[in-house]
């Protein structure tokens, strides 16, 4: 049983902080929402988005009419792209402090998220830019009120501390994590989320996956972390099919949303480690790689890395993915079938498939290894996470 693999005698710390309002039709909970920020003295804003989204799922008829109703001026910033850079990050900056903005709204999946978040603390460090924020020049405790609308079903960054930006000069694709950016409030209407592509929707679910994979068997998981790492396989093993299937199957869209929520949850509390300290590199290198793609592409040679010092709480949780895996396979049999999961739902990708070849492992591997924050992740891997275990992990998913 994976309880084996929890030190009872180990202190874990277990969070939940935002308050998330869920379900279809949650998006009309802005106006409330927009009413606490004007009754903390918020009278201007930014809104953080990507260039489409926002309108075309319908969730910026509820929050500029909120905007407007409760008399609260706001500039929009609509240029956040798939992996926010520091460069978006910083001009937008520049707008949100010419603005005197006060709070940030961000509409959208991870990306305008995260750099919502970024600006959001910068904001209350007038001397500081996004480089200083990534490359950990300050340690900040404090940022403006950040009000999260997610518009995808994976990143589960509006439940939670952390964000990302790829530094564009050095190829750093670093995460941040601090106390002061967890979103005030956050809206997750699956509502908005039926015009996701279909590559969308596998690779935002199979992100939601990744996260609690890590989280369950990190050194630092709980009880909490992994039994939310279940819930959330179940969810996506269900109904990630039904929603390619149909992608205005709401139902479907719910208990993904669910999943990523409850991921984003669960990597606040068990952390991540090889997954997403690889997948960084590849998306700072080629930034039109999606990150859940990336992701996917790493997961089975992870799951052989890791699979030996994890084999309990991994087949408990890979059950609803893999329903023949179980702790007696071997560490190649369990990636195999984590790798069939991936075909089955559309995701065959390899490194090779995406241009990258042998020539770039070693880049790649010192990416992990020097991009600011990665080593953290690597260090609370189950495993040994050296330059040879990185390397390996790299060639194995060619």
């Amino acid at each position: 049983m994976w309880e084996k693999d929890i030190d009872i005698n180990d202190i874990k710390e277990i969070r939940t902080r935002t308050t998330v309002y869920f379900g279809i039709g949650a998006i009309k909970k802005i106006d409330d929402v927009v009413k606490v920020l004007k009754q903390k003295g918020v009278s201007k804003l930014i809104v953080m988005s990507g260039k489409n989204a926002y309108k075309a799922t319908g969730a910026w008829d509820y929050v500029g009419k909120a905007l407007k109703d409760n008399n609260i001026d706001f500039i929009n910033y609509d240029k956040v792209t798939p992996n926010p850079t520091n460069v978006a990050i910083d001009e937008a900056l520049k707008l949100a402090r010419d603005f005197n903005a006060q709070a940030v709204i961000a509409i959208g999946g991870g990306s305008p998220i995260d750099a919502g978040k970024s600006v959001a603390i910068l904001l209350k460090y007038p001397d500081k830019s996004a480089n200083d924020l990534y490359e950990f020049k300050f340690a900040p405790d404090s940022a403006v009120p950040i009000v999260a609308i997610n518009l995808t079903h994976g990143t589960g960054s509006e439940t939670n501390r952390f964000a990302v930006a790829t530094i564009v000069e050095k190829d750093y694709k670093p995460a941040i994590a601090y106390d002061c950016i967890y979103p005030m409030f956050a809206i997750d209407d699956p509502q908005l989320m039926v015009k996701l592509s279909s590559n969308q929707t596998k690779y935002v679910s199979i992100d939601a996956l990744n996260h609690v994979i890590e989280a369950a068997t990190s050194k630092v998981a709980s009880p909490y972390s992994i039994n939310l790492a279940h819930i959330c396989s179940e969810m996506v093993a269900k109904y990630l099919p039904l929603a390619n299937e149909n992608p205005e199957n709401l139902e479907a869209r719910y208990y993904l949303a669910y999943a990523a929520l409850m991921g984003g949850v669960c990597f606040d509390n068990g952390l991540l480690h090889y997954t997403h300290a690889l997948e960084h590199p590849l998306s700072a290198v080629k930034h039109e790689l999606s990150h859940g793609l990336g992701l996917a592409i790493l997961l089975p040679a992870v799951i052989e890395n890791i699979w030996e010092s994890k084999k309990e709480t991994l087949s408990y949780i890979l059950k609803p993915v893999a329903p023949s895996i179980s702790a007696d396979i071997s560490a190649n049999e369990a990636g195999k079938l984590v790798y069939e999961w991936l075909k089955s739902v559309g995701v065959p990708n390899k490194l090779k498939d995406e241009g990258f070849c042998e020539n770039d492992l070693d880049k790649l591997t010192d990416l992990a290894f020097k991009t600011p924050s990665l080593d953290g992740l690597l260090s609370i891997a189950p495993t040994n996470a050296d330059k040879n275990a990185v390397h390996t992990i790299y060639q194995n998913s060619l």
